[in-house]
């Protein structure tokens, strides 16, 4: 695949303002995880990799998330390759994230700027929309929040013009209501703590939109059990699910069929459909999952299978922070 005039793509759809940062997102961003794992430079898979990538920076969104550490770092050099060869559309940008030092777990203002050097050349820019905090589980908040810490970092980074904003992107909601909770940061992504099963991740979203951040939502699916259904064996947020939530799930199941649509379609449309998220992170493997993510965007919903749905009271969610 070769993009000859990425001029010629359309407008991402229905873009709106991540909050206060007058950064435009798409409901939806392309979650790219997975990106490259596994391949070598100038194998078959990375090629096919690349022009994943490159379906991504020209497709109907505006986002593309990665992080300094997914698949070893092989989705933003997959990502930087898309990008010197078939540029990227207008309205689109990549989103990534600072992570530990994977050798020694250090976490500091230090390890924040050698991460966003790593990504910058990875991706051959010089400067980034959007820089994360990931996973800040090496150290603690307070060593975080300190001089010298990583935060520290990320604030030079952002006053020294070389990111516009700064988010934290973590799952425990004891640690992220934390970091929310200081001010200093632009931006919120929370994983499987927003979806049809879980929803303990409201009073993170409604502080972030008090204070005017943009949040986003990931894993609307679970990382599997509402993308494939309740007979699938597939785990819900990394760990194995229950009989309990298997069976509240297939109940979603039957809800779905009574109106005429399936799981993942609704299971999307929750976090779509809320107030509270401006965009929902989704990864995908290949081009086909974002024609299927847009479809999904589009369906007809019925408000009566929201009220069913709510009528099933809580879900048995495995999840407890």
């Amino acid at each position: 695949m070769t993009v000859s005039n990425p001029g010629d793509a359309a407008p991402p759809v229905d873009l709106r303002p991540l909050g206060r940062t007058g950064i435009l997102a798409s409901p939806v961003t392309l979650g790219t995880s997975s990106l490259g794992a596994g391949t070598v430079p100038g194998d078959a898979g990375e090629a096919e990799a690349i022009d994943l990538a490159s379906a991504m920076l020209h497709g109907p969104y505006a986002l593309i998330d990665t992080s300094n550490e997914y698949a070893g770092g092989r989705s933003e050099t997959v990502l930087g390759e898309a990008l010197a060869r078939d540029g990227i559309a207008p309205g689109r940008a990549i989103v990534t994230k600072v992570d530990r030092d994977p050798v020694t777990g250090v976490f500091d203002r230090d390890r924040v700027r050698r991460s966003f050097e790593e990504s910058c050349e990875r991706l051959g820019v010089d400067r980034l929309g959007i820089l994360h905090l990931h996973d800040p589980y090496s150290v603690s908040f307070e060593a975080a929040m300190g001089p010298g810490g990583a935060v520290a970092g990320l604030l030079e980074l952002r006053d020294e013009g070389l990111v516009d904003a700064i988010g934290v992107a973590a799952g425990r909601m004891s640690l992220m209501r934390r970091y929310v909770g200081t001010g200093v940061f632009d931006l919120v992504l929370s994983h499987n703590r927003f979806t049809l099963v879980d929803r303990s991740a409201v009073p993170l979203f409604e502080e972030a939109g008090e204070r005017g951040m943009g949040v986003f939502n990931a894993a609307p699916f679970g990382g599997g059990l509402l993308a494939r259904g309740s007979a699938s064996g597939a785990t819900y947020a990394y760990g194995e699910t229950t009989p309990e939530l298997r069976a509240w799930v297939e109940r979603v199941e039957a809800v779905c069929v009574r109106h005429g649509v399936d799981l993942p379609t609704v299971a999307l449309r929750f976090s779509l459909r809320s107030p509270l998220v401006h965009s929902t992170v989704v990864g995908v493997s290949s081009t086909a999952r974002i024609d299927e993510l847009e479809r999904a965007r589009a369906a007809d919903v019925p408000e009566e299978l929201w009220v069913e749905l709510d009528a099933l009271g809580p879900a048995p969610s495995t999840i407890v922070d």
